[in-house]
C-alpha cells in the first residue's frame, strides 16, 4: 500500500535524555500530570485516548509511551504518530501529537473484469467523507478477495492500492489463462482430453469450473490419475498456464455373467467392450447373452459433442426370446415366442450459448416376428401376433439440461420431447407418429431441513439429501400401435411393483418420486413411490402404484442398485446399474 501511510513516530528518547542531564532536574522518574492529543480534526480525543496506557498520577515510563505512539498509530486513522513532554512544577505533561490520513474522496478500481465496480463497492465499508483507516480498508481488501475466492477465482488478487490525497485507487489482478499442456498420454488423443477443457486461452481461470472439467477428464474412465499443475511466465504474474499429468489405464474389457430368474430361467453372456476405441474416445460393444431371452448385440458410438462436434452411434440387436408371459391391463394372457432384428445410426449435436440444449436424430429399421402362442386362458386376447413385420422410423429427441455441472450430485431439472415416425419405405409396413415428452427434477433438501434437524451430522454438502422426481407423457396419432411400438409400463425402470410390459397401449403417464437418503459416503437408501397408466383407452382415473425401499452402493464398477417393491399382486425385486433416471 503506497502513499502517506507510514509510520513517522520520532523516538521520545532525546527528548528525556535532555531532561534527566540538564543539572538533575528530577531527582526521580516524574509523574504524569496531564494527558492530551492535538492535530486531530475527524477523530474524536477520546477515541484516541482509549488506546493510551498513560494515565495522570503514573511516573513517566519511556516504554509505556513507545507503546502508547504504536497503539495510536494501528487505530489507522493517522500517518503520524509522536509525542511531546512539557515540565511543569509537579511533574511533566504529556501531549500526543497526530496528523490524520485524507478524507475519502474516491474509491475507484482498475483490473476488474469479472465484477463490476458497483459490485465491489458492496463488499467495501470505507465510505467518502470520512477519515481514511488503512485497518478498516484492509478488512474491505479482504472481503473483496475474499468474494472472488468464494466464485471460483481464487488467483484474484488486490495487487496495489495507492492513495493521492483523498482519492484511493484499488489495482486487482485477475490472472487469465496461459498455455494449457497436456501430458502423459500415449494412446488417447490429446484433442480428446482438450475438448473436455472448455477454458482456453485468455479465459479467467476459475477453479470451480476447472475442477468439474477434471471431474469430467477422469469420469471417461481412460485415466487411472490425472493431476494439474500451474506455473507462471517470467515477469507476468497476470497469466497462468495450466500443465495436465495424466497416467492411462487399460480401457478394454471382457466381462462374463450368469444369472438365474424364476420367469427366464439359467442365463448368461459375455461381452466385450472397448471405451477409448483408437485413442479417440469411440466406444466399442459387442456381445450375448443365452438363455430363454437370448440377446446379441453390437454398437459403436462417438458420445461426446457440443457445439462444433456431432456425436454418433450405429448398432445393431438380435432378441430371441421364448415363453414371454404376454399382459393385457395387468392379467397374463398366454405365452408367446419373439424374433427381434434391429438396426439404427444416429447423429446429435449440442447448440444453444451454455451448450444447455441438444437434438439427436435415430434411424430405425427392425424386422419382428412373434410365434408359438401357447398357455392361454380362456377367452385369451390375441393382441400380439398380427403385428409382426418391419417398421421403418425416424426419431428426433431435443433437451434442455439445466442441471448444475459444477456439483457432483444432481441439482437442477432435465426436459426432452420425443418424437418418432414411422413410415412405409424401406421395407416398412407401418405409418405412425410417436411423441412423448418427460421431465426429471433434482431438489437437494439440506437447505430446507436445516433449521429442523442437525444437517451437518448426517449429510454433507457434498453428499446431500435429494427429493428426485420424474413425469412421462405420451400418445400417438394412431388409434392403435404395433406390439414393438407401444408404449409400456412395468419393470424396473418404469413401475417397479409390475412386471415388464404390464401395461401397453397408444397413451401413457408415469410419474416417479424418489426421496435419496446418504448414509455413508458410498452408501445410501431410497425410498419411491411409482404411479402411472398405458392404453389404448385409458381411463386417466385408473392408475397403477407402488412403493418400496431400495439400496445403492458406489463400487469401482458404478453404482449397484437393489429396489425391492410392492405393488400389484406380488412383491418385486429389481438388481441393476445406476439410477433409474
Amino acid at each position: 500500500m503506497r502513499g502517506r501511510c507510514v509510520h513517522n513516530a520520532v523516538p521520545v528518547l532525546v527528548i528525556l535524555l535532555i531532561m534527566w542531564t540538564a543539572g538533575g532536574a528530577f531527582a526521580a522518574d516524574p509523574v504524569v500530570t496531564s494527558v492530551g492529543v492535538r492535530g486531530n480534526e475527524q477523530v474524536a480525543s477520546g477515541y484516541i485516548l482509549g488506546v493510551v496506557e498513560t494515565k495522570i498520577g503514573d511516573a513517566l515510563d519511556r516504554d509505556r509511551l513507545q507503546q502508547d505512539i504504536e497503539a495510536i498509530y494501528n487505530q489507522g486513522f493517522f500517518s503520524f504518530v509522536d509525542v511531546d513532554l512539557s515540565t511543569v512544577s509537579d511533574g511533566v505533561s504529556v501531549v500526543y501529537s497526530v496528523r490524520e490520513n485524507p478524507v475519502v474522496e474516491d474509491i475507484a478500481f482498475t483490473g476488474n473484469t469479472i465484477y463490476k465496480s458497483e459490485t465491489l463497492m458492496k463488499e467495501v465499508f470505507t465510505q467518502t467523507g470520512n477519515v481514511f483507516n488503512r485497518v478498516f480498508f484492509r478488512n474491505d481488501l479482504d472481503r473483496i478477495q475474499d468474494k472472488y475466492h468464494r466464485d471460483g477465482y481464487v488467483m484474484v488478487r488486490v495487487a496495489d492500492v495507492n492513495i493521492q490525497g483523498g482519492r484511493i485507487e484499488v489495482q486487482i489482478v485477475e490472472p487469465r489463462v496461459g498455455e494449457i499442456i497436456i501430458q502423459g498420454n500415449k494412446k488417447t488423443k490429446t484433442k480428446v482430453i482438450r475438448r473436455e477443457i472448455k477454458l482456453k486461452r485468455g479465459d479467467i481461470f476459475n477453479v470451480i469450473r476447472f475442477r468439474h472439467q477434471l471431474g469430467k477428464i477422469q469420469s471417461l474412465g481412460y485415466f487411472e490419475d490425472v493431476n494439474v499443475g500451474f506455473d507462471t511466465p517470467e515477469g507476468r504474474d497476470d497469466v497462468l498456464d495450466l500443465i495436465l499429468t495424466v497416467k492411462e489405464k487399460k480401457t478394454a474389457s471382457i466381462g462374463i455373467n450368469v444369472g438365474y430368474g424364476t420367469e427366464t430361467g439359467i442365463s448368461g453372456g459375455i461381452t466385450f467392450t472397448e471405451a477409448n476405441f483408437g485413442g479417440l474416445g469411440h466406444q466399442f460393444d459387442i456381445g450375448f447373452d443365452e438363455g430363454d431371452e437370448a440377446r446379441y448385440w453390437a454398437t459403436y458410438a462417438s458420445p461426446y459433442m457440443d457445439r462444433r462436434t456431432y456425436g454418433w452411434r450405429v448398432g445393431v440387436n438380435y432378441y430371441d426370446y421364448v415363453d414371454q408371459y404376454y399382459y393385457h391391463r395387468g392379467r397374463k394372457q398366454f405365452e408367446y415366442d419373439e424374433v427381434n432384428f434391429s438396426v439404427f445410426a444416429g447423429l446429435g449435436k449440442k447448440f444453444g450459448r451454455e451448450e444447455e440444449w441438444s437434438w439427436f436424430f435415430t434411424l430405425n429399421w427392425r424386422d419382428v416376428d412373434y410365434s408359438n402362442v401357447h398357455e392361454a386362458i380362456p377367452n385369451a386376447l390375441d393382441d400380439l401376433t398380427m403385428w409382426g413385420g418391419v417398421n421403418f422410423s425416424g426419431e428426433l429427441r431435443f433437451s434442455l439440461d439445466r442441471r448444475d455441472p459444477y456439483v457432483s450430485y444432481a441439482k437442477g431439472w432435465v426436459w426432452d420431447t420425443t418424437f418418432e415416425q414411422a413410415v412405409q419405405v424401406a421395407g416398412g409396413e407401418y405409418d405412425y407418429l410417436k411423441y412423448w415428452t418427460q421431465l426429471r427434477y433434482y431438489m437437494p433438501l439440506n437447505g430446507l431441513l436445516s433449521d429442523v434437524i442437525d444437517i451437518d451430522s448426517m449429510w454433507t454438502e457434498d453428499n446431500p439429501l435429494i427429493l428426485a422426481a420424474r413425469v412421462r407423457v405420451g400418445s400417438s396419432t394412431a388409434s392403435d400401435l404395433p406390439a414393438f411400438a407401444r408404449y409400456s409400463l412395468g419393470g424396473m425402470s418404469t413401475l417397479r411393483g409390475y412386471h415388464s410390459r404390464t401395461f401397453e397401449g397408444r397413451d401413457v403417464l408415469l410419474g416417479n418420486v424418489e426421496l435419496r437418503v446418504p448414509v455413508q459416503k458410498n452408501f445410501s437408501l431410497v425410498g419411491f413411490y411409482d404411479i402411472g397408466n398405458a392404453g389404448n383407452n385409458m381411463d386417466w382415473d385408473e392408475f397403477h402404484d407402488n412403493y418400496g425401499l431400495g439400496l445403492r452402493v458406489k463400487t469401482p464398477m458404478g453404482q449397484i442398485r437393489l429396489d425391492f417393491a410392492m405393488g400389484g399382486d406380488e412383491n418385486r425385486t429389481y438388481f441393476g446399474f445406476g439410477e433409474m433416471f
